[in-house]
């Protein structure tokens, strides 16, 4: 499929058909996240049917990447299952050893995690072809933003602070707050006054409460809080498609990718994409800029440099209408909001999708588009502790790298994109933090862990009588550096002929 950025006219009069089905404010979504909204996938929905992809044998993973592809509806042959110390290796090497359990004494993970990161990036090389992705490593995505700012683990606080573990009368939650404002929600959330912003004080109050109680008035209030054993997971799938749109002709290079996520997840997304050949347009709202602008400056240029950088006026019917013409011109759209939120701007995804032929909408949550979890907040941190990572790690539960659920759902969201563009299928894919790190944790559960133990050249890993040297995180080193917000917004406005 040629990518739909060519072409004033044809620019012209799909913002004009599409401007009336996409500007207006509608409710909040309805449905479950386990069924009515969530269609069951017949053959013809799958981006894959009737594709041969064969492996070799030297992919990492394979196991799981055939997995992944399967799953998608390619014909892929599945090669042996990785062994104990097949999955050691890839724990020793990922950098997130490091990250996970107490301070003094860290630990490899549950299941074979790092393993399904390489099978998922596999997977995405296998459909993108040769491209600037050839030279990534996996495992290592999942933990290279602690190599920035140096991050270490912490046990029951999260490598970044921000999320702690805490012991509530009946079990274990995670209370993640990475907003400041969200100290405010807390007397709310508790019932109860607190003398002051005191995580000690906050954990003294939680004890004397039931995890139902607090995990009700936590989402109702928009307060990132989960359960350490997981409720309702489903590992059985990793994506669902929410709406299916006519398909389009399909591609193989080139797309339009209008980028609206923040922070890592969604970002990351597109930065694979881009390193796939595709055109990435990052698209900012005035009143408030991707909230990793003020992270580690390095970190944000990593995943956002090579994008182009438009920032429109939201707040406004004009910003609005420029962001409704500029979605129906893309090829992929990947975002990271709340079904409400953007519904709020006026933008539907489920209409665009089924008016733009082709279009693949990838939306990440926390929890799913469906009610209730579609209004649940959620960051990295806690939604791999809802989806049981915490809990698998160790009882009592410690956190297993950093922001875990992020670049996992980061790298199968770039997966889904890839396979469903290509084949022209398009759709609105629902991708949640909590399903994918849930589905990556039921790769090989129950595999033999290693013990970490210190020796004169640094931790090492040992298994079955093999030893593993440990990998810290590592980091690449940006392509150049983001561009400034908003420097590309004229130009591209004037591009697509939308109306300045």
């Amino acid at each position: 499929m040629a990518a739909r950025h060519g072409g004033a006219d044809t620019g012209l009069r799909r913002c004009a058909a599409h401007s009336a089905a996409v500007h207006w404010l509608a409710g909040i979504a309805c449905g479950s996240s386990m069924a009515p909204h969530t269609k069951t996938l017949a053959a013809g929905d799958l981006p894959l049917a009737g594709r041969d992809i064969a492996l070799n044998p030297g992919v990492k993973a394979g196991d799981y990447a055939a997995a992944l592809l399967r799953s998608l509806g390619a014909d892929t042959p599945a090669p042996s299952p990785l062994g104990a110390l097949e999955i050691a290796g890839d724990w020793a090497a990922s950098g997130l050893i490091p990250l996970t359990g107490s301070p003094d004494a860290p630990m490899q993970g549950p299941a074979a995690i790092p393993s399904a990161a390489h099978g998922a990036l596999a997977a995405l090389k296998l459909l993108a072809g040769g491209n600037d992705l050839q030279g990534l490593d996996g495992a290592s995505l999942l933990s290279e933003r602690a190599a920035f700012p140096g991050l270490s683990r912490q046990g029951r606080v999260s490598a970044n602070g921000s999320c702690h573990l805490l012991r509530a009368r009946d079990g274990w939650l995670a209370l993640n707050l990475a907003r400041d404002d969200d100290w405010a929600l807390l007397p709310a959330w508790l019932e109860a006054a607190l003398d002051l912003p005191c995580w000690q004080q906050l954990a003294e109050r939680v004890a004397q409460r039931d995890i139902s109680r607090l995990l009700e008035r936590g989402r109702t209030l928009g307060l990132p809080v989960a359960c350490a054993r997981p409720e309702n997971r489903r590992a059985d799938s990793w994506f669902s498609l929410a709406s299916r749109g006519p398909g389009g002709a399909g591609g193989r290079s080139g797309p339009l990718v209008v980028d609206l996520s923040s922070l890592w997840a969604g970002p990351l997304c597109t930065h694979l994409l881009g390193l796939a050949g595709a055109r990435v347009i990052k698209v900012e709202s005035a009143g408030r800029l991707d909230g990793a602008r003020g992270g580690d400056t390095d970190f944000y240029n990593l995943l956002n440099a090579n994008k182009e950088s438009v920032v429109l006026d939201l707040a406004s019917t004009q910003g609005r209408q420029q962001l409704a013409c500029l979605l129906a011109r893309a090829d992929i759209v990947v975002e990271g909001s709340r079904p409400r939120a953007l519904r709020q701007l006026g933008i539907e995804a489920e209409q665009l999708v089924r008016s733009v032929p082709g279009l693949t909408w990838i939306s990440i949550t926390g929890y799913g588009r469906g009610e209730p979890e579609a209004n649940w907040v959620a960051f990295g941190d806690d939604a791999a502790v809802a989806a049981g990572v915490a809990i698998a790690t160790a009882d009592p539960p410690v956190f297993c790298g950093d922001a875990l659920a992020d670049p996992l759902t980061g790298i199968h969201a770039a997966v889904a994109a890839q396979a469903f563009w290509q084949s022209g299928a398009g759709g609105l894919l629902d991708l949640s933090l909590r399903g994918v790190t849930a589905y990556s944790l039921n790769y090989h559960p129950g595999v033999p862990r290693g013990k970490v133990l210190a020796s004169s050249g640094g931790w090492r890993l040992l298994l079955q009588g093999e030893s593993f040297p440990l990998i810290p995180p590592q980091r690449r080193r940006p392509a150049s550096s983001a561009a400034p917000p908003g420097s590309d917004t004229q130009r591209v406005l004037t591009e697509f002929a939308i109306p300045c």
